[in-house]
């Protein structure tokens, strides 16, 4: 079944973010807006006080740095 490896996937997810929080907060909390919050870029820029041009940025910088993570880690990228 494909749930229990989305499961263990989210899990990566989960502690990838933790790790990316002690590094950059505003990032990781983007993240959580976008990835588990479901919001657009709009709203995510409306929630954080920032132009979308700056949570474009971001996001790309955030998700790239996740990746990167769940790969050392063995994780799915």
């Amino acid at each position: 079944s494909a749930a229990p490896a989305q499961d263990l996937q989210i899990l990566d997810v989960h502690r990838a973010l933790d790790e990316l929080e002690k590094l950059d907060a505003f990032q990781s909390r983007l993240v959580e807006l976008r990835y588990f919050g479901g919001l657009s870029l709009d709203e995510t820029a409306e929630v954080l006080g920032v132009s979308v041009s700056t949570v474009k940025r971001e996001w790309i910088l955030a998700k790239t740095w996740i990746r990167r993570r769940m790969l050392e880690s063995g994780g799915p990228a």
